[in-house]
């Protein structure tokens, strides 16, 4: 008899994007059952992957009526399905099935960090969420960080004593190296975004993929491309990703990217990024804080060298020099100082590139990285 796992993220978004494929794989040995908050999308990953779905809605805020409500779901699942093990992802998600899956006897009780929100909190709220992150790790019975960064951040914020276990190389999702590449198709659909913006074929594009809000470092990015372009070089910007009301940008900010006529903006949020990265010649990853940036790796995969924070995750992707440039955080100075270099060193620029989907390659190949986590359940599912 097959053993039962259950995994569950908060919203179906994450189900899609973290276990996409890999539900698939995981049924041809486990029964697998994927549960998170009600929604179109965890229909479709149920079709999709050919597992079977249960819906438990769960906020992502902090709701203390509500959670209450969704852990008593969650018993009441747990005590249904009888699983072998729970692994579970975010942290709304991992606190409650955590909580649950200790309540209801689940023998494997796995949680995976990816990464903290509270050190950059202040006051009661950061309390509370470093409590809740606590109260995760103790009712969980193995805990795997994404990266190395997570795992020291656990240790130094004293989240727990357990053991850590960082798999492969850190990155918990993998990259499918077929799908992010340079193909004619996508290289056809750049071209046309190119024409689209006016961006002429000397011109040099950066490009930032992610959540627009000011703790990705938008304002510092802004900034630093603000000087180059007045500075009358031939630059453009290109941002991905859509604004959220809980972390606005300053008005300042938005001004500058709303005037400028060489910052492009996407639709919101975009299936397919391929395109952009391949219109662009270097991506930058200005944040604050990262557990392990996905869009980091995806840009490798796409040939392009990236100019990153130094930051968790970050660091783990880009070696300074080599396939990249490492700044410190909240540095307009330094980010500048590199997105200048980039654009006055052609030739380090071409071996950077080169370079850069080797790196990812041997390290975040999405077949490596999910042997890695079926060889770790053999282990734990004894």
């Amino acid at each position: 008899m097959k053993k039962k796992i259950i995994r569950i993220t908060t919203v179906p978004l994450s189900l899609d994007v973290f276990c996409r494929g890999l539900l698939r794989e995981l049924s041809e040995e486990y029964e697998v059952v994927a549960v998170s908050s009600p929604g179109p999308l965890l229909d479709e990953v149920a079709r999709r992957e050919g597992v079977r779905t249960a819906a438990v809605p769960m906020e992502r805020r902090i709701a203390p009526l509500k959670d209450i409500a969704s852990l008593w779901r969650l018993v009441r699942l747990f005590r249904k399905e009888r699983p072998d093990m729970v692994h579970s992802m975010t942290p709304k998600a991992g606190l409650l099935s955590m909580m649950a899956a200790r309540l209801t006897g689940v023998p494997v009780r796995l949680h995976t960090f990816t990464g903290l929100v509270f050190p950059s909190m202040t006051g009661m709220r950061r309390r509370l969420l470093e409590l809740t992150d606590r109260l995760t790790a103790a009712c969980a019975t193995h805990i795997v960080p994404e990266g190395e960064g997570v795992r020291d951040d656990l240790l130094r914020f004293g989240i727990t004593r357990k053991p850590l276990r960082v798999l492969g190389y850190g990155n918990v999702r993998g990259i499918d190296l077929d799908w992010y590449d340079r193909t004619p198709e996508v290289l056809g659909e750049a071209e046309s975004l190119r024409r689209r913006f006016g961006i002429g074929p000397d011109a040099f594009t950066f490009v930032f993929v992610g959540r627009l809000v000011a703790d990705k470092g938008i304002r510092e990015l802004t900034d630093a491309f603000f000087r180059l372009w007045e500075e009358g070089r031939k630059v453009h910007l290109l941002l991905c990703g859509e604004t959220e009301a809980e972390d606005p940008l300053p008005d300042s900010t938005r001004h500058r990217m709303e005037t400028c006529p060489c910052i492009h903006f996407s639709a919101g949020w975009l299936s397919d990024v391929r395109p952009w990265y391949a219109a662009a010649d270097a991506l930058v990853h200005s944040s604050y804080r990262e557990g392990f940036p996905n869009t980091v790796i995806e840009a490798g995969a796409m040939r392009l060298p990236c100019i990153v924070t130094d930051i968790n995750g970050s660091r783990e992707i880009i070696r300074d020099g080599e396939n990249g440039r490492i700044v410190p955080p909240r540095d307009e100075e330094a980010l500048y100082g590199a997105m200048k270099a980039f654009l006055e060193d052609p030739d380090a620029l071409r071996v950077m590139s080169m370079r850069a989907r080797k790196m990812v390659a041997t390290r975040f190949e999405q077949g490596y990285v999910r042997s890695c986590l079926k060889d770790f359940y053999h282990e734990i599912l004894v």
